[in-house]
């Protein structure tokens, strides 16, 4: 049987708007094909994770002070990491952990709260805090040969993120990586770094099985074709959203 291993970075500080459910998902559409899924948590003071030995890594979104926290736990790891993207293991990155994966995020008082390094782009808050990127988002996004889809999430984010050189979509609606951005996110092949909650993978089962399928190719060197699912539900779902939001 196939198995993918999943690392689940700070389940009890980074779960803003229910971003557990995108290991959720995961975890059904590889049950559902046969396909085990091996889920291991992380926190501070645990043992310290082999990043390099998981498929995927999850990190989900969390406000100014959890991120003050882990981000002097996460440095720590930061080589490991680095080299964990360069292997080619996928990153699932939500808002919060999005942030914390760039040079450094600036909060509303100017206290910088410096990030991994491990992307190039930066965050810096807007000063006045009822400022936000907040509601319904639609990405036009390609995630392979050229094929586009529409992406539908939620955002909510004070911080305005820039310098992300190669985003996850073009914004159809909604603001994107600051006000009134025509892009939202950081992509390439293993990476997918996002400010959208909802949890991203429920609304659009195609980026679930891009990363399954990404992760079973790169694991058994061979090209994957994935069991289709009863998307029905799911679809119909989306075809009102995207109609009520792209009127």
């Amino acid at each position: 049987m196939q198995e993918l291993k999943i690392l689940y970075l700070y389940p009890d500080m980074l779960e803003l708007y229910g971003d557990y459910g995108n290991i959720q998902v995961l975890k059904y559409r590889m049950e559902q094909r046969n396909i085990s899924c091996k889920i291991d948590q992380y926190s501070i003071n645990d043992e310290a994770p082999d990043f390099s030995s998981y498929d995927i890594v999850f990190a989900g979104g969390g406000a100014d002070n959890e991120q003050s926290i882990l981000a002097d736990d996460l440095v720590k790891y930061k080589d490991n990491i680095k080299k964990a993207v360069q292997n080619g293991v996928f990153f699932l990155l939500i808002c919060g952990a999005y942030q914390l994966f760039g040079k450094y995020y600036k909060g509303v008082e100017g206290n910088i709260i410096p990030g991994l390094e491990v992307f190039p782009y930066y965050t810096e808050a807007i000063a006045d805090r009822k400022k936000r990127c907040i509601g319904n988002i639609v990405l036009e996004v390609e995630l392979q040969n050229g094929k586009k889809t529409q992406v539908i999430g939620f955002e909510n984010h004070g911080g305005q993120t820039f310098e992300g050189m190669a985003p996850f979509g073009k914004v159809l609606f909604g603001n994107g990586n600051s006000f009134g951005d025509t892009h939202e996110g950081f992509f390439i092949g293993n990476v997918i770094a996002t400010y959208l909650h909802g949890p991203l993978l429920s609304k659009n089962p195609e980026v679930a099985d891009y990363i399954i399928k990404y992760c079973l190719e790169r694991k058994y060197k061979e090209n994957i074709e994935l069991q289709s699912l009863d998307d029905e539900f799911e679809n119909k779902c989306r075809e009102q959203l995207l109609k009520k939001l792209l009127k």
